[in-house]
């Protein structure tokens, strides 16, 4: 990408039942770049949905069913797990989408590497199927907001370097969440992008971000809510400050609560720097 992208999570709050099309038009006169699609419950979109997304020239990632365990103890979780990941790509190549994102899964009381070589072959059999049907999209595991859940910035780099189309999706707010409040300095900031440009450097990561951020609530056990931006102590001024002095390209997804004005927010912000 050519610059950093501002885009809301999800349809602007003010688009109502307007639909795709409003909802571009809303953002287009916010001076906002692009939405995610947010596929909570299910890889679902209508046909004239998934129409006028495709027809926009905004910048588009989804975010793929919550309803993925990638370490579930039964099979049949698993492999709808895999599906979804995989449907879900399928529909973000037609659209011309950036990227996905998705949770991986939780660590079930099991042993993190055991946990990790489980969400690395399921990971094999999503790339494998997806390079079979010609389909060539990012596919990113987000880092995620409670220590129960798999998906720290150390697993997730090391499995980006596995595959060819697999980077993170890095949720800062998660991070500052998952660790009791730290990683919200612009030093701790500036550590995740040396070290994501470091170990990934071949894929050229800060070229093609994918970022996650909003105000959050948590508490010792990690993430308990997403806040709007003035409601919380994340330090997004000193995180778009990095952002601006590493260069970096790509999508900011907004997550707060009230998304669009958040995403109007931190993008006027970023362009005072």
């Amino acid at each position: 990408m050519d610059k950093l992208n501002f885009l809301t999570a999800g349809m602007p709050l003010r688009t109502g039942n307007k639909g795709y099309g409003k909802a571009f038009e809303i953002l287009d006169e916010m001076q906002l770049d692009g939405l995610e699609l947010e596929f909570v419950r299910g890889v679902r979109i209508s046909d004239t949905s998934r129409e006028t997304v495709k027809n926009s020239s905004m910048i588009k990632t989804i975010h793929a069913p919550f309803y993925i365990n990638l370490n579930a103890r039964e099979t049949e979780k698993i492999d709808a797990s895999i599906q979804r990941i995989v449907e879900t790509a399928e529909i973000a190549q037609d659209i011309g989408a950036f990227s996905i994102t998705y949770h991986a899964g939780y660590y079930l009381n099991m042993d993190k590497n055991k946990v990790y070589d489980t969400i690395k072959k399921q990971t094999a059999i999503i790339t494998d199927t997806l390079s079979k049907s010609g389909v060539k999209v990012w596919i990113r595991p987000e880092t995620t907001g409670k220590a129960t859940q798999w998906g720290d910035l150390e697993e997730i780099i090391n499995l980006s370097k596995e595959f060819e189309y697999v980077l993170p999706c890095v949720d800062f707010s998660h991070l500052h969440a998952r660790y009791n409040g730290i990683s919200n300095t612009y030093d701790e900031f500036a550590q995740i992008f040396e070290t994501i440009a470091k170990e990934l450097e071949e894929k050229k990561p800060l070229e093609h971000f994918h970022a996650h951020m909003a105000g959050i609530e948590y508490t010792a056990k990690g993430e308990r809510q997403h806040l709007n931006f003035e409601e919380s102590d994340f330090n997004y001024k000193d995180l778009l400050k990095a952002f601006k002095d590493f260069d970096v390209k790509g999508a900011i997804v907004c997550e707060s609560p009230n998304i669009e004005d958040d995403a109007k927010l931190i993008r006027d912000y970023y362009y005072t720097l």
